[in-house]
C-alpha cells in the first residue's frame, strides 16, 4: 500500500454514541473503508489518523458517515455504497430520472449508471455492456418496472440464453421451463426487490410479466412491451439477430452482458461482441459501457475485476510479442 499521503482529524464535540455508530461493531465499518480504499486508519477515541494514497478521500468519507451517524446506525451496506460513490472523480448527476419502484432510494450510484438510466429512457434499444456488479441488469429491470407503473408499456418480458440447454440440463428434473429456472433466478430476485413478492406473483398470473429462455422468442413479435435480454454475451450472432427482430410497436429493449465472461464453445462467436460492430451507427440504438469503477458490490469486487483486466492485458501483450 502506498503511504505518501496522511491526514488526521478530530471529531468534536465528542459524542461517543455517534462515534460507535461510525466505527461499527469491532470497528467493522473502519475495516471496510481500509479495504475499499487501501488505507490504514488508526483511531484513539475521537482522534483519527489515516495513511495511504487515498487518505484524503477516506477522511471525506469518514466525515460524511459521521454526519449520517447522528440520526441512525450505519450498516455494512451503507459503507459499501458510500465506497462506490467515493471512488468517483466526478460527483453523481443529481438530475437522473426518478424511477417508480418500491426502492425509494434507487438511483444511479455512479455517473455512468445515471447516464445508463437516461439512455434507456431516450432510446428504443439500449445495450449495457460491462463487468459483473455494475448494475446493468438490475437498473434495466428497474426501468422496466417504472415503465409499467407509468403505463408506458403493457408487459415486461425478461429473457436469458440457457447456454447449458444440451446435455447438462438433461440431468435436471422437470420440464424445460423447470430446467432453465436456475438461469432465470437473478431476474426473479430483481423483480421481487423492486416490486414485492405479492405484486410480482399477481402480474405473473395475469401474464403481464414473463420470464423465458431465449429459445422461446423465435417466431414471436412483442408489442407494447419492455424486453430485457440478460447475459447476452452467451448468444450467438444468429440468436442476437433473432431477438432484436422480435421487437414490435411501442416496445423498448435493453440488452445486457459482460464480454469477459463468455461461456460459449471456444470456436463460437458471441452475438454481443459482433452486434456493436454491425449496429454502432444505427440511430435509435445506444451502446453503453461500464467499467470496474461502476461496480456496486463488495469493495473487493472492483479489485478483482481490475486484477483480471491487468492479467488479461499482460497476457495479450505477451501473445502479441511472440
Amino acid at each position: 500500500m502506498s503511504e505518501h499521503q496522511s491526514c488526521s482529524y478530530q471529531f468534536t464535540p465528542v459524542d461517543n454514541e455517534r462515534l460507535a455508530r461510525l466505527t461499527g461493531p469491532l470497528d467493522e465499518n473502519l475495516k471496510q473503508i481500509e479495504t475499499g480504499l487501501d488505507v490504514s486508519i488508526q483511531r484513539r477515541a475521537e482522534q483519527f489518523s489515516i495513511k495511504g494514497a487515498q487518505a484524503t478521500r477516506a477522511l471525506l468519507l469518514l466525515q460524511r458517515f459521521y454526519a449520517l451517524a447522528e440520526k441512525r446506525e450505519l450498516n455494512v451496506r451503507d459503507i459499501q455504497l458510500g465506497l462506490v460513490e467515493a471512488r468517483q472523480d466526478n460527483p453523481q448527476d443529481d438530475d437522473s430520472p426518478q424511477l417508480a419502484t418500491r426502492r425509494r432510494d434507487l438511483k444511479g450510484r455512479t455517473p455512468r449508471q445515471g447516464q445508463y438510466i437516461k439512455q434507456i429512457f431516450a432510446h428504443d434499444i439500449t445495450f449495457g455492456v460491462g463487468p459483473a456488479g455494475t448494475g446493468k441488469t438490475y437498473l434495466a429491470v428497474a426501468c422496466a418496472v417504472d415503465a409499467m407503473e407509468r403505463d408506458a408499456v403493457k408487459r415486461i418480458v425478461l429473457v436469458r440464453p440457457a447456454v447449458e440447454a444440451g446435455e447438462k440440463l438433461g440431468f435436471l428434473p422437470g420440464d424445460l421451463a423447470q430446467k432453465v429456472d436456475p438461469y432465470l433466478r437473478p431476474l426473479y430476485d430483481a423483480l421481487y426487490d423492486l416490486m414485492g413478492f405479492d405484486k410480482v406473483a399477481r402480474l405473473f398470473e395475469k401474464n403481464l410479466i414473463e420470464i423465458a429462455p431465449l429459445a422461446y422468442m423465435r417466431g414471436r413479435t412483442l408489442n407494447n412491451a419492455f424486453i430485457i435480454l440478460d447475459e447476452a454475451q452467451n448468444t450467438t450472432p444468429e440468436q442476437m439477430k433473432m431477438f432484436l427482430t422480435r421487437i414490435g410497436f411501442g416496445s423498448k429493449a435493453v440488452i445486457t452482458g459482460d464480454v469477459t465472461q463468455i461461456d460459449l464453445a471456444r470456436n463460437q462467436k458471441s452475438g454481443l461482441v459482433e452486434v456493436e460492430r454491425i449496429l454502432k451507427d444505427v440511430r435509435g440504438i445506444h451502446f453503453h459501457h461500464f467499467n470496474s469503477e461502476d461496480v456496486v458490490r463488495h469493495p473487493l469486487v472492483q479489485k478483482i475485476v481490475d486484477a483480471y483486466d491487468r492479467y488479461q492485458s499482460k497476457q495479450d501483450n505477451e501473445t502479441s510479442q511472440t
